[in-house]
């Protein structure tokens, strides 16, 4: 009997990630799954995540998307973000840890204010180019509704100046990628009597998810009354005083006598006005709160959005840390939650929200 012996069969490539097989896959379902890495390649990288130059898949039958490229001389798929792999039918693609704002229609974003020019304004969105806000984009005071004049472009500062934050939405993107913002809704314009936090980026990590509802009022605790949370798509987050309920109130007149109109110029004339209102230390205090939830829930790589926020904020006010701290004065405050402490809480936020 004859033997024959064949070369040896290569050995799987320890790095390279494996995508499921296309055993009973149906081309026109449009869902997108999420691809694990194999166990080999879980020795060698954290799972869930692909690092830059590491092997995708060597299968032919896959086309690369975005955060990929294709290898020079072979047929293998190699990425080039830091980031999760997702599938989308016989398409690859990385979902970025960390990564520029992409802006898209209708997101609610949070920014500051950049340049003055004729008739627009420059807005540093954390996006890689600048948005422009237009003059004819705003509401007038007084809730005017006619077309922009040469008086207006001279008062343009009187609406907006250098390193005022605002919210607003995205109503268009530029070929190039930028952002064309507006403000005409009364949800929308300068921000006041608050504090600016920045967290990371809105990729596969912790960061400001796109969900139903990106601004609402939480009734704190303590005697802090209620305070307004804005997350910004972009990952800019404003928490301020709640005060638009004493702009409706101030015009009481106005609401009894069911005039709309002059209701939305009373809350219009102050909606530019750069004098914070006085906030007392049982509201500041609620504020530090919340910003150290969300800094929590950064640091530990959850999602920013309403239900957390709102789980972490009441995880926080059972916490059984020691006001008074130690003899020496060196206790952590409660508003604090860094550390094993934020760690806790968060655990104690999603632990809530499962159940």
């Amino acid at each position: 009997m004859t033997f024959s012996i064949g070369h040896p069969a290569a050995p799987p490539r320890p790095n390279a990630v494996s995508p499921p097989a296309s055993d009973g896959y149906d081309d026109d379902d449009d869902d997108v799954d999420v691809v694990r890495p194999t166990a080999a390649a879980e020795k060698g990288a954290k799972a869930g995540i692909i690092t830059p130059g590491e092997v995708v898949t060597e299968d032919p039958q896959w086309m690369r998307g975005h955060g990929t490229t294709a290898s020079p001389g072979s047929s293998a798929i190699l990425a080039t973000v830091a980031g999760t792999l997702l599938r989308t039918n016989k398409l690859l693609s990385i979902q970025p840890l960390r990564a520029r704002y992409n802006p898209e229609i209708g997101d609610l974003v949070v920014g500051r204010i950049v340049s003055v020019e004729t008739k627009r304004w420059k807005v540093d969105v954390s996006a890689a180019l600048l948005a422009h806000l237009p003059l004819s984009a705003i509401n007038l005071p007084g809730g005017i509704l006619r077309k922009r004049t040469s008086t207006d472009e001279l008062a343009i500062r009187t609406f907006f100046s250098e390193g005022d934050l605002l919210v607003a939405e995205v109503q268009s993107v530029y070929q190039n990628g930028a952002a064309s913002l507006h403000t005409r809704s009364l949800r929308y314009g300068k921000l006041r009597n608050g504090f600016f936090l920045r967290v990371g980026g809105t990729g596969g990590g912790g960061g400001v998810i796109r969900s139903r509802r990106q601004v609402w009022t939480v009734q704190t605790a303590n005697g802090g009354g209620d305070v307004d949370v804005v997350l910004g798509v972009n990952g800019y987050i404003w928490i301020c005083k709640h005060s638009r309920g004493e702009l409706v109130a101030s015009s009481e007149e106005a609401k009894k006598m069911n005039e709309i109109t002059r209701m939305e110029e009373a809350i219009s004339e102050s909606m530019y006005s750069n004098r914070n209102d006085e906030i007392g230390p049982q509201t500041r205090r609620e504020i530090a709160r919340l910003t150290g939830c969300v800094r929590a829930l950064v640091e530990n790589g959850v999602r920013v959005d309403e239900e957390m926020v709102t789980a972490a904020y009441q995880a926080s006010l059972g916490s059984d840390v020691d006001m008074d701290g130690p003899p020496d004065g060196l206790g952590e405050p409660e508003e604090y939650q860094g550390g094993s402490k934020g760690s806790r809480l968060v655990a104690a936020a999603l632990e809530a929200v499962r159940g």
